[in-house]
């Protein structure tokens, strides 16, 4: 471990002449530390890249060989069969892998190629100058490969460390926390201790359980845990820790990992409840305002209407009793006021009660609610349908749109001052339509806060998955659009 930290020490901090400027990767390609040889041609073969293993292996420069004709430069000395692959593999959408001896190299080749946008890539090693032979220059490519790395850290945001487990410190690799969570400390050891300081007080103890268990349990390989950290600033940031556990005499030494900032995804997240939780409470809320509106004009009925007629009818037949000489006048009346008041029950049941839809139907009944709503309403009201079938509708669905339609017409005529609505109830392109517009005043769609009717109605069409569009202007009328999906019609989300 000391080795590894000083190495990155000696290459990334305070000791590296080279020093990057912004996102300005200046480093040397990473196929430029490669053991393996690599190189690209185009569709006419002329190669554009040749990396310094392929200048090793096959023992020519790259500037020798870049823009030429790679069949010209070796058409002595590459086997027939390398050709034969080469080729096919410009067919191919995958990689190719292939081993073949070539004679004049005295040697056998390990061969992948990968075509792309009309560019063949081939990276291929060499029997004769396997990796541990070929040790040039290891200095070097680890600054390379150091170099890409801290460029890469610089345009994410993961903050690598490493965790000397016995020690109890933890070494901050490069910039990362400086640039996330603003700690001026870059490649420096830290204490334990002022990690565990810095989880939230109510994720501590949680955090620390967790990963103690994955050190002492000694079978597994990986730690995750999500948990909130402290910033330089104060503020917490919403942290993903991943660690891999390094294993010494069956004991964990090391865990080397990555902290990744996901406060921006939190964040959106718990919105995202937040705005389904007012949502929810919205139509709950509505929901339980319509059933006291309900119960509300139905008391009154009773009360203010149906009451007083009973209480007059009981008058009626105490009067016959008492004038016998009228006994049937009054008794008359009596009936009269009582029929009265079983014509206004059945009126108040109608309103809440639909008719057993598998002997009227869905159709039918809802011409009967627009014959009853324009007995005591001059609007029109006209009733369409079109290339559907009630067969092709969920019970269930069925209901709902009654209502949804008995919500929508009230509305109407309540609010609008219109003097005709259309409904239209049909199937277009595998979805069950509803439409229903009005000529009354409208309204700005979107400036115009939902009453208790409204909500009832979008809420009812999205528990059958329904999309609900609305079209209106001042003074244009109304259009509501609803559109359920004919599929899966029981999968609705009550019973």
């Amino acid at each position: 471990m000391q080795t590894g930290t000083a190495s990155i020490q000696m290459l990334s901090g305070n000791n590296s002449k080279k020093k990057l400027s912004g996102h300005n990767y200046t480093g040397s390609p990473v196929t430029d530390t490669l053991t393996n040889g690599f190189f690209k041609v185009d569709r006419s073969w002329k190669v554009q890249y040749w990396n310094k293993a392929a200048e090793k292996l096959l023992g020519v420069q790259a500037e020798d060989i870049i823009g030429k004709n790679i069949w010209d430069k070796f058409a002595d000395l590459l086997p027939l069969e390398f050709y034969t692959v080469y080729q096919s593999a410009f067919l191919q959408t995958i990689p190719v892998h292939f081993e073949e001896y070539w004679g004049q190299m005295g040697a056998w080749f390990d061969v992948v190629t990968y075509h792309l946008d009309d560019t063949l890539s081939v990276s291929f090693k060499s029997s004769n100058k396997p990796h541990a032979e070929y040790p040039e220059n290891p200095y070097q490519r680890l600054k390379v490969l150091t170099e890409l790395y801290k460029f890469v850290t610089e345009i994410t945001n993961d903050c690598l460390w490493e965790w000397d487990v016995q020690q109890k410190e933890i070494f901050w690799i490069d910039g990362g926390h400086k640039k996330v969570f603003g700690y001026p400390i870059e490649n420096a050891l830290i204490p334990q201790q002022f990690w565990e300081a810095c989880l939230h007080p109510d994720d501590r103890q949680r955090v620390l359980d967790k990963i103690t268990a994955a050190i002492d349990g000694g079978i597994t390989e990986t730690w995750q845990d999500e948990y909130r950290f402290r910033k330089a600033n104060g503020e917490y940031a919403y942290v993903c820790d991943r660690g891999h556990l390094i294993y010494q005499d069956g004991v964990v030494a090391r865990i080397i990992g990555a902290t990744q900032d996901n406060t921006e995804k939190v964040l959106l997240e718990n919105k995202l409840e937040v705005e389904r939780a007012e949502g929810l409470m919205e139509v709950t809320n509505a929901v339980i305002t319509a059933q006291e509106n309900e119960r509300s004009a139905i008391g009154r009925e009773l009360h203010d209407n149906i009451n007083q007629v009973l209480a007059i009818a009981k008058m009626n037949i105490q009067m016959a009793k008492t004038h016998t000489d009228k006994t049937s006048f009054y008794l008359d009346k009596s009936l009269e006021l009582v029929s009265n008041v079983i014509t206004d029950i059945r009126l108040l049941t109608k309103k809440m009660i639909i008719p057993a839809l598998e002997f009227t139907g869905l159709f039918e009944n809802i011409r009967n609610l627009i014959e009853d709503l324009s007995e005591v309403h001059p609007s029109v009201i006209a009733f369409y349908t079109s290339n559907l079938t009630e067969a092709e509708i969920n019970e269930k669905l069925r209901v709902n749109i009654y209502r949804i339609i008995q919500e929508q017409l009230n509305n109407i005529l309540t609010h609008t001052k219109a003097t005709y609505a259309d409904i239209a109830l049909f199937k277009d392109a595998g979805n069950i339509v509803l439409l229903i517009s009005d000529n009354g005043e409208g309204c700005e769609v979107g400036m115009v806060k939902k009453g208790v009717g409204s909500i009832n109605i979008m809420s009812r069409a999205h528990l059958f998955h329904g999309t609900v569009y609305t079209i209106s202007t001042p003074g244009e009328g109304y259009l509501l659009k609803i559109t359920f999906p004919v599929s899966n019609p029981e999968q609705v989300m009550y019973d």
